[in-house]
């Protein structure tokens, strides 16, 4: 049984092709720009079986197969449920399907996450910031279990997309965009490089959660702000990909 926070049948910004998106429910981050804060207790939504979830996902087998696209487990933070995640995975890679799964990595390398590790074709992994000290400011953890988890990824041999939330004054600048490059730079697993320009649309739910949201001074990045980064990325040879 898995605690589900709600389902996307269509997801075309989630991984290759047209995505059927489970976001589950639990998250150990509490990142200052999440707009999903509803997702981040395990405990506050309805449960479903490994059996009721793969049925539907199997209602849009003909939309993956046209797309080349598959199943994308997200959140929160899906590897928060592991034994649901993996028996999921197992019975999704039975029926010939692509699975992706979309993660902070800040996860401990158990038995579980291992096997998952092994089964899934795809991770979309989070990295909040580089630096640990910042990367505790935005997250309230941390960076060590995601860079170790990056690590495995890249042992393991298992194609990556590395996802970074473009925050203006964090991780904007020509300094980290050159220092993220060199740090990538040894991980050959990475296919692509996915930029989330920040936005703050998520803020009302933070009001309706009675959280205080930390952000207010902070404006999403232009277009024009974004570009750069972009180029550079790309002259260092990564495929790019920009959710405006």
């Amino acid at each position: 049984m898995g605690y589900i926070h709600s389902v996307e049948t269509m997801g075309a910004v989630d991984g290759p092709g047209l995505r059927y998106v489970v976001f589950m429910q639990g998250c150990p981050f509490r990142c200052l720009f999440c707009h999903n804060p509803d997702t981040w207790q395990v405990l506050s939504s309805h449960r479903q079986s490994v059996d009721t979830v793969l049925a539907d996902i199997l209602k849009y087998r003909d939309f993956f197969r046209f797309s080349g696209g598959g199943v994308t487990l997200s959140g929160g933070e899906p590897l928060m449920q592991p034994e649901f995640v993996r028996a999921l995975v197992g019975e999704l890679r039975k029926a010939g399907i692509h699975v992706a799964i979309d993660t902070c990595g800040y996860v401990d390398l158990n038995e579980d996450i291992q096997d998952i590790v092994a089964q899934a074709n795809l991770f979309l992994l989070d990295i909040k910031h580089l630096d640990n000290t910042i990367h505790q400011q935005l997250t309230g953890k941390p960076n060590d279990k995601t860079l170790a988890f990056l690590d495995f990824l890249r042992q393991k041999k298992k194609h990556t997309w590395i996802r970074i939330v473009l925050l203006p004054g964090y991780n904007m600048d020509d300094a980290y965009t050159a220092r993220l490059i060199d740090f990538l730079r040894p991980y050959e697993n990475v296919d692509k490089i996915e930029l989330l320009p920040y936005h703050d649309k998520g803020k009302i739910k933070w009001q309706e959660l009675g959280l205080t949201y930390q952000l207010e001074h902070i404006m999403p990045p232009t277009q024009a702000a974004v570009e750069p980064i972009v180029n550079r990325l790309r002259q260092a040879g990564y495929d790019v990909l920009v959710n405006m």
